[in-house]
């Protein structure tokens, strides 16, 4: 089976093909010679998931590629901290602006919850799934807690400030199998999975 996911981060790509069972061929959109941009104009996660997929898909109906697909995945994911009222959401990756890299995105968060107590957060992922048969929805939660400086090397985005629920250790601290079976990515691919078999 071969399935276009709407993403050329080279960190989701390697996290879904390592999380997907090996008979599913993930193509990136560079892959398929998809390099325009996509207007992520929806007000949430479920929106901005499915405008990605459906344009995709749209442009896959037209340009027939030499690899037949079977279907087309996008998903969008976003931190939210329950003490700033499930902000930044779908603002995750410009929270500090649309020039903004990934550092000044975790000094907003902290300086936004310097002073809090309540450091209480989840990163939520929601993956769409179009087949020529269907468009569904699955999403994957992880919970955990905002930490009070950044730790760790590894991972990317918020990794080194979230500690997840059941650990002591950020994204970033934590060896890249564990994160990988534990990430609100993790489970939301595997929920794909399941819809998949």
């Amino acid at each position: 089976m071969t399935l276009v996911f709407a993403s050329n981060n080279q960190h989701k790509l390697q996290e879904v093909r390592q999380i997907l069972p090996e008979h599913i061929t993930v193509l990136s959109l560079k892959d398929i010679g998809f390099h325009h941009d996509i207007d992520e104009t929806g007000l949430t996660l479920e929106e901005n998931s499915a405008i990605k997929a459906q344009a995709i898909w749209q442009w896959l109906l037209s340009h027939q590629p030499s690899t037949p697909i079977n279907g087309v995945f996008a998903d969008d994911t976003g931190l939210e901290i329950a003490a700033l009222n499930g902000q930044p959401s779908v603002r995750t990756a410009r929270w500090a602006g649309e020039e903004c890299d990934d550092a000044a995105n975790r000094r907003l968060a902290l300086q936004m919850l310097e002073g809090h107590t309540l450091r209480d957060a989840q990163f939520r992922t929601v993956v769409t799934l179009i087949t020529t048969t269907a468009t569904q929805q699955v999403q994957g939660i992880v919970r955990g807690r905002i930490s009070h400086h950044e730790q760790g090397q590894g991972g990317f985005g918020y990794d080194p400030i979230f500690i997840p629920e059941g650990y002591d250790k950020t994204f970033a601290s934590l060896p890249a199998e564990i994160k990988n079976s534990i990430s609100h990515r993790a489970r939301a691919m595997e929920a794909l999975r399941q819809l998949l078999d």
